[in-house]
């Protein structure tokens, strides 16, 4: 059998490779041939295939980055191609097959900092396309019958789908990084601008492209300050010694941070500040271990290090850490049940600034002044309590306690169970980050409060206003203490960070902060919430939330499908999650339930609010079903709500509000809200953050070409009256004349 318009290839391959070949043909090719009307589709769609194949296994002796020369050539053909202006930087490209219907055109897909262009010239026909990535909507991986693998890219209505890629998943990520900065930069220009390198076009490459991604999943999935850069990855082993084993992971090390992830991202990670080491040592042993001393008599060994004495002498270099003493390091690494309290070293650096501003910045939690526990009188839930406190000192006992605290699967089982209310302050400004913001800059806060002091401009004005609406049932924003520090946090963020000032909804949050945390780490929360955990959600047109709305929709599909067929339309589950997301369920469920879901997000971040989503929508899946219309699927979860208890809260019963519903007045089946909190990780755990991330940067596009277009039609809604009345004016006038 020859197939038309390729000739017999003879490179010295024997019949046994031809054999091989042919079966392969069959086995990936012939399957999906009866997709096809007529033989001649069928021998486009195997030429096409056949030739990505020959261009893929070219791809080493053609076009690469890395390759001068084969890059100037690539970068003619693309300025001679494509007439693009001249400051138009091309940074990659690859060979591809482009779909025109169900038939293959093999050609080269171009990436240049504004567009991204296709190009293919067979047997005599040619293809051009150039799509601006500002104009893209949609740009996902998919795949079907035909196409095994590819990338779907949707422009102006307008399906667009390329495959035959060596590396698919490079090749996706480097296209989503360049649409979302074209995106950023019609949002968030203020931000572009002041980024140097995405702010010149001649700093774009594939390679720093590449490590810019990795460093913002290095800082999201640490919980890290976004200036950190990844700088080395290395495989390794690092020893548990609480569980006697060593586990595997890889061991990323920034500017001013060692970190470590286990293969299985839940059953170990720590976090090193470089602020904190001591001393860094290698064993004289065959492990190629690395040994590295935190303040706290606490140590960890990671082994099997690639070029290990090279790494230890880099890192010694980086932190000013010596050699100890001893070089024969046991396995036994001890995490010592006595290291210290990990606000120790932020306290002793802002004590200064504290003992100056002490008389207006409240440096006690308002639990503490307006709840304090009385250990003489423990009823059963204060026991509970103290059993909860004991299973965390356990837990320091064995995994340490602070910033460098291994974190494992054992710690999250704790978290979903309630943290207990006197170390509340303490893990959220752990699991969120906040502690690093706050270590790296001591005094800040007093500073911004001294110079916001007295300011008035619209912020100020709004967050006066809201000031006596958040929390208004808590005693401890019944008085002038409470109030007073929620509009110092409040007014010193929004000086810190004018681009979003001031944005309801975190008034009740920062209430939330203040309650359980000083009032300088309900400050840096603040920051770690708004900066880097909710990114883009509190500006004036919530882009972020809007963007975790649509992944949510996109989960609800994917996991209650029979709840999708049911509704209609799918803006519903947005018009109703609004509130979810950006009060992290505050303003819906009674403050006793809502601190516990706000424990997990610090844990776990916006999958645990996406989890937690899911679950309601499935505990009431039944009476959503039955709901005839929007108004009374709202009345059923907000009935729902009013039952989430929290069995174990120890909170007075006067600050409790699941206890103002009466049994009596509610028919409807309490739920404990650690259950529901439990069930939620039993059943979708599984939703991973790298997937979340995925489906953020899709969705991204989505919403704002969305946003985009609406705000072009309102404009032309604005401007259409006053255009008509022109013209008939000057009608008019013309007509007279």
């Amino acid at each position: 059998m020859r197939l038309p318009g390729l000739s017999r290839s003879g490179s010295g391959a024997d019949r046994e490779e031809i054999t091989k070949h042919w079966e392969w043909l069959e086995e990936n090719i012939m399957k999906t041939l009866s997709v096809f009307d007529s033989n001649e589709d069928i021998t486009n769609f195997v030429q096409g295939k056949i030739r990505g194949l020959i261009a893929e296994e070219g791809k080493h002796s053609f076009a690469k980055e890395d390759d001068p020369e084969k890059f100037r050539e690539a970068l003619l053909k693309f300025e001679k191609c494509f007439g693009l202006p001249e400051q138009e930087k091309l940074v990659t490209y690859y060979s591809c097959s482009y779909w025109k219907g169900r038939v293959p055109c093999q050609g080269w897909l171009y990436l240049s900092t504004n567009f991204l262009s296709f190009y293919s010239f067979l047997l005599g026909s040619e293809i051009k396309l150039i799509i601006s990535w500002d104009a893209v909507s949609k740009l996902e991986k998919t795949s079907n019958v035909i196409l095994t693998e590819s990338i779907h890219v949707c422009s102006q209505g307008e399906n667009h789908y390329f495959s035959m890629f060596l590396h698919i998943n490079q090749t996706y990520l480097l296209m989503e990084q360049l649409a979302n900065y074209a995106i950023k930069r019609i949002f968030d220009k203020e931000t572009f601008d002041n980024d140097p390198v995405l702010d010149d076009p001649l700093q774009i490459t594939k390679r720093g492209l590449e490590n810019r991604a990795h460093s913002e999943q290095f800082n999201a999935f640490f919980r890290l300050p976004k200036e950190e850069t990844l700088k080395e990855v290395h495989e390794c082993f690092l020893w548990v010694p609480f569980s006697h084993f060593n586990t595997h992971g890889k061991m990323c090390i920034s500017e001013n941070y060692i970190c470590f992830a286990s293969h299985d991202g839940n059953l170990c990670s720590v976090i090193i500040p470089l602020r904190e080491v001591l001393a860094i040592d290698k064993t004289n042993d065959s492990s190629k271990s690395v040994i590295i001393s935190v303040k706290g008599k606490t140590a960890f060994r990671f082994s099997e290090v690639k070029e290990f004495e090279q790494l230890v002498a880099k890192l010694r270099l980086k932190c000013g850490a010596t050699s100890t003493q001893y070089h024969d390091i046991s396995t036994e690494v001890p995490v010592s049940s006595d290291s210290i309290d990990p606000s120790d070293d932020t306290d002793v650096q802002s004590l200064t600034c504290q003992r100056e501003c002490s008389k207006t910045v409240n440096t006690e939690a308002l639990m503490t002044v307006f709840h304090p526990q009385n250990l003489e009188t423990l009823d059963s839930k204060m026991l509970k309590e103290k059993m909860k406190e004991q299973s965390w000192n356990i837990l320091f006992s064995e995994c340490g306690r602070g910033v460098s605290m291994f974190r494992t699967k054992k710690t999250r089982d704790l978290v979903v169970r309630g943290i207990p209310e006197t170390l509340r302050g303490e893990l959220w400004m752990l699991f969120s980050g906040a502690v690093n913001d706050m270590a790296a800059n001591p005094g800040y806060y007093a500073e911004v409060v001294e110079q916001s002091l007295g300011t008035y401009n619209l912020a100020t004005e709004e967050i006066e206003r809201d000031l006596r609406r958040s929390l208004p049932e808590h005693p401890a924003f019944q008085s002038d203490t409470g109030i007073s520090a929620l509009r110092r946090v409040l007014t010193a963020y929004a000086f810190r960070n004018p681009k979003i000032g001031y944005c309801q909804a975190m008034n009740i949050l920062t209430s939330v902060l203040l309650l359980y945390a000083k009032e300088e780490e309900a400050f840096w929360l603040l920051v770690a919430v708004c900066e880097r955990m909710l990114p883009d959600y509190f500006n004036r047109r919530i882009i972020g939330a809007l963007v975790d709305q649509a992944v949510f929709e996109e989960l609800i599909r994917d996991h209650l499908p029979q709840l999708t067929e049911h509704m209609t339309d799918m803006t519903f589950f947005s018009s109703i999650s609004l509130s979810w997301f950006l009060t992290l369920f505050i303003s819906v469920l009674p403050i006793e339930s809502a601190v516990n879901v706000v424990d997990c997000f610090f844990y776990d971040g916006i999958k645990a609010i996406l989890q937690l989503g899911l679950a309601i929508l499935d505990y009431n899946l039944d009476k959503l079903l039955a709901c005839k219309d929007d108004a009374e699927a709202v009345t059923a979860l907000n009935r729902f709500f009013n039952n989430v208890t929290n069995k174990d809260s120890p909170l007075p019963s006067s600050v409790q509000q699941g206890s103002n519903v009466s049994d009596e007045k509610s028919s409807h089946i309490r739920v404990d809200i650690t259950d529901l909190i439990r069930e939620s990780n039993e059943k979708y755990g599984n939703i991973c953050y790298e997937n979340i991330h995925s489906m953020r940067c899709r969705n991204r596009l989505y919403v704002i070409q969305t946003l985009e277009e609406t705000t072009k039609q309102n404009v032309v809604k604005l401007v259409l009256p006053e255009l008509i009345l022109v013209i008939y004016i000057f009608i008019e006038i013309t007509h007279f004349i």
